[in-house]
């Protein structure tokens, strides 16, 4: 994580907050990770140092036709200050920020099959039991955890799933 990033995503939300429009930035933020992340051809013309940065200008605003001014003065300033191949550390930062801003984290949770809507509401209820501030889940599906969950939100880690627990038993009867 580049202290830059951190700068720019600052000044964004500083910006956000004064027009009233942090919710608006924080879809543009989010359509602009999905996108640079799926997609190998904007990510290789964002961080090529032979394409012009008329050009990639040129490029994020024909692919973000539907970002408001503020998304679109960071891709300006972002362009001039030589610094775009930082735009989705910008945005992932953005999101942090805000989340920080609004008491809200997300807690992204492993499972090796969908949550269902009574376990979701368990999950969200011990989160904010752990740490005071509310959350949003995100569910991610690895079959290879067997069974159980991982929890994470912020830098602390709970592991509970079968996979886990086999490698420590291995390990503890290898001993």
């Amino acid at each position: 994580m580049s202290r830059a990033a951190i700068r720019y995503a600052k000044a964004v939300l500083s910006l956000a907050q004064d027009k009233k429009a942090t919710d608006d930035v924080q879809k543009d933020m989010q359509t602009i990770i999905d996108t640079v992340d799926t997609n190998a051809d904007l990510n290789m013309l964002l961080n090529s140092p032979l394409i012009k940065s008329e050009i990639k200008l040129a490029s994020l605003r024909e692919v973000f036709k539907s970002t408001g001014d503020l998304t679109n003065k960071l891709f300006e300033t972002l362009v001039t200050n030589k610094r775009i191949d930082l735009l989705v550390e910008v945005a992932k930062q953005y999101i942090v920020l805000l989340d920080r801003h609004n008491n809200t984290q997300v807690a992204k949770v492993t499972t090796a099959v969908p949550l269902d809507k009574a376990m979701s509401n368990k999950i969200l209820a011990k989160v904010k039991e752990l740490t005071g501030n509310e959350a949003t889940l995100e569910n991610e599906i690895d079959e290879s955890i067997i069974g159980g969950f991982i929890l994470r939100v912020g830098d602390m880690q709970y592991n509970a799933s079968i996979a886990h627990k086999l490698t420590t038993l291995r390990r503890e009867l290898s001993n």
